[in-house]
């Protein structure tokens, strides 16, 4: 259907006032049904005095019915981020290689870059941060109920015997996913079946969740008797900060490390060993303890979250990456051990928000590319940038705390300028 300018007034008109629903606007292209929802939110502002004009919000440049059949229901516009780059850090892997990289984060938090840049100069330097990665996999949960200490023990039978065919139901939803092990919790009459499973170059997660209604649904329930209460019974655990997966890992388990010699200490970092080993123990060690965090590290979220951003991960997974430790050891010649771990780190290379144009030119420059020949390896190489990305992060942000630089640089590139007098 046509949307004409008098249309688009009459509908915005019926949605600003709650005759129609947002979502009924089926008829109209995604760009023209975005047209009106944002007109209607300016019908809706002007009616309690506000005059505002979402011309901002309708400027984006990505394939608006992409955007509002996979991304985003209600489809009006775009939150616009600043985007920029840091770099070059050398990052070592088995997916990388060795390489030089520029990695693209996007953030409104000034001083963030900056800070982010100086700890990829200090590790490009040092010879490059050395990564590893180990894909745990995805997790699901599904929660039960049974009658009690019996049922559960069948329910718990009736798994052991039947492996096979479980495993069988669950990859036949995808063929780059495999099933690596259930492990069972039980709490009085719930019993809660922590599937893991690996995921090919995808985080993995709607693929799990698939994978696991239809091996509820088509052999535990019917043939058990045991009721499913819901396919998630947070066991998995996902978007949460959780003791299991910092124990077990979810995603990709990772660790990255660089030793960086006194030299780079002092003229990058300006800092020394013995004052990054006291910081991290009164910060990131007893501080940590104290509040009860799982968190034993200055930012980790901080470098995740601008860099999900700027190459369509789940946002939300950040509070999982969050957790994890950094380390630093002094070394007899003046130099630092160096290292973050990262227990839980869901990332992907396909699916999601990572097939967004901006976010796909992202991964491009990252070289975070599929190759139908080795599954997995793309999704491998982006943890890999990952953990060295944040890795940069520490370094920068633990040497600001050493020499009181924390507070000056945000001051300075943190805040707007002031307007000169004229």
């Amino acid at each position: 259907m046509e949307l004409t300018e008098q249309l688009r007034e009459e509908l915005a008109q019926e949605i600003a006032e709650g005759q129609r629903a947002l979502y009924q606007l089926s008829e109209f292209s995604a760009a023209d049904a975005a047209a009106v929802r944002r007109r209607a939110m300016e019908k809706f502002s002007q009616a309690r005095g506000t005059d505002l004009v979402l011309d901002a919000t309708g400027h984006y440049s990505f394939d608006a019915e992409k955007a509002a059949t996979q991304h985003c229901e209600n489809f009006a516009g775009v939150a616009q981020v600043p985007q920029g780059y840091v770099g070059p850090l050398r990052v070592r892997g088995e997916a990388v290689g060795d390489e030089l990289l520029f990695v693209p984060l996007a953030t409104t938090e000034g001083a963030l870059l900056a800070s982010v840049n100086r700890g990829a100069r200090a590790i490009t330097k040092s010879g490059g941060a050395l990564v590893m990665v180990e894909d745990v996999g995805m997790t699901r949960a599904p929660a039960f109920k049974t009658s009690g200490i019996e049922q559960t023990k069948e329910l718990l039978a009736w798994l052991d015997a039947n492996q096979d065919r479980v495993r069988k139901e669950a990859e036949g939803t995808s063929r780059f996913l495999r099933l690596e092990e259930i492990i069972p919790r039980t709490l009085g009459t719930t019993v809660l079946l922590r599937f893991r499973f690996t995921s090919g170059d995808a985080m993995g997660m709607n693929m799990a969740t698939i994978a696991c209604d239809r091996v509820v649904n088509n052999l535990i329930q019917p043939e058990t008797g045991v009721q499913c209460i819901a396919l998630s019974g947070n066991f998995c655990t996902d978007k949460k900060a959780s003791s299991v997966n910092w124990q077990l890992g979810r995603g990709k388990r990772v660790i990255a490390e660089v030793v960086l010699p006194q030299e780079v200490l002092s003229n990058t970092l300006k800092t020394r060993a013995d004052k990054l080993v006291e910081v991290q123990l009164r910060k990131n060690l007893h501080g940590s303890i104290a509040a009860g965090s799982m968190g034993f590290n200055a930012q980790f979220a901080n470098a995740l979250a601008a860099l999900f951003l700027s190459t369509g991960q789940d946002l939300a997974h950040v509070v999982e990456g969050a957790m994890g430790l950094t380390h630093f050891e002094e070394r007899p010649d003046g130099a630092v051990y160096a290292s973050v771990y990262m227990p839980d780190l869901p990332v992907a290379a396909v699916g999601g928000g990572t097939g967004l144009a901006t976010q796909r030119e992202a991964l491009e420059l990252l070289g975070v590319v599929v190759d139908p020949d080795r599954p997995g390896i793309a999704a491998r190489r982006m943890a890999e940038i990952a953990g060295a990305t944040v890795l940069a992060g520490e370094l920068s942000l633990m040497s600001a705390f050493t020499s009181s630089d924390l507070a000056r640089a945000h001051e300075r590139l943190g805040r707007a300028q002031k307007p000169t007098a004229g």
